[in-house]
């Protein structure tokens, strides 16, 4: 068993995570006098790329069913891992340095005004709570939409799906990289002050506590100690780019459940702001990101997919 004929078993979206791990492994190795543990890190990208090819040559080697289904799924926390992995990198790659104060500057210079303190005299529990299920929702967006599709028994539509939130997920991160920034809710607002400014109906405090948990955010402590700990991953507003992203292919591929997916991503998109998640600024940088996703990765999807299909076809099974 050879390299080739491992990786000749890989998906699109595969390939694609392969080569954001390695970039990660070379961000880590160049700023190693910055990032602590950069070589643990390194260490736990090669094992993860080890993981992936030996599940695609296994999957296909033993025809074994829940493989299978373990090799096409298991991009969902593959990206939330890579996603994490930023939490250790960024803010040491910038010596600390975020970009808050140049995203104020934006927006106040496009609106005239802060548009999270503007957005407020709207606020009502009930809008706080339907946009707070909204937002929360996102990652339930891509299940529903993945699901309809796996069980259309269309792999290739699937495996383009999943390829595309990848590739559109790792356009975000590359921004972040860029631009860290932490958002308003701890720049133009007081956090520890969050529930009492905007308070829900019922389920909002427990719905803030699992985002807040997904973007590392410390609990119980002051604004400062809260904005020392969040992860920096602001601009662009990857849940715009992708809630847009969902919502073309949504409609694009005629999902069921396409105008659920429209409704809640649009109310989505206002509550980035509402909710003092994003700067306006954000929004259009998502949005722009989103473009650029939809328009190169079809194109990018088909040059993987060729290139898979030429070494199956050179390192055919023994």
């Amino acid at each position: 068993m050879n390299l080739r004929r491992i990786t000749v078993h890989l998906h699109s979206a595969d390939v694609l995570i392969i080569a954001f791990f390695v970039l990660l492994s070379v961000l880590n190795l160049v700023f190693s006098a910055r990032i602590p543990d950069w070589w643990l890190m390194i260490l736990i990208n090669l094992a993860v790329i080890a993981f992936i090819c030996t599940l695609g040559w296994a999957r296909h080697t033993t025809g074994n069913r829940l493989l299978a289904v373990v090799h096409d799924w298991h991009v969902a926390p593959t990206v939330f891992f890579t996603f994490k992995e930023l939490y250790f990198m960024i803010k040491p790659m910038h010596l600390g340095r975020d970009y808050d104060d140049w995203l104020i500057a934006a927006d106040r210079w496009l609106f005239g005004v802060d548009p999270t303190h503007w957005i407020m005299q709207f606020a009502t529990p009930w809008l706080t709570e339907v946009l707070q299920i909204a937002y929360t929702s996102f990652y339930l967006m891509f299940v529903v939409l993945g699901l309809e599709l796996y069980r259309r028994k269309s792999m290739d539509l699937f495996h383009f799906f999943m390829f595309t939130c990848v590739y559109g997920f790792y356009l975000s991160y590359l921004g972040y990289f860029f631009l860290p920034a932490v958002g308003p809710r701890f720049t133009l607002h007081d956090f520890s002050a969050l529930d009492k400014d905007l308070p829900g109906v019922f389920l909002t405090p427990y719905l803030r506590w699992f985002v807040n948990e997904g973007g590392s955010v410390p609990i119980g402590v002051s604004n400062e100690a809260a904005l020392a700990g969040t992860q920096r991953d602001v601009f662009p507003s990857g849940h715009t780019m992708m809630t847009l992203v969902l919502m073309y292919l949504s409609v694009r591929y005629r999902i069921r459940l396409r105008w659920w997916v429209v409704i809640t991503g649009s109310l989505l998109v206002v509550a980035t702001v509402y909710q003092r998640y994003h700067y306006a600024i954000d929004l259009i940088g998502g949005a722009l990101f989103m473009v650029l996703c939809v328009v190169t990765a079809p194109r990018l999807y088909a040059a993987v997919k060729k290139r898979l299909h030429t070494m199956e076809t050179r390192f055919p099974d023994s």
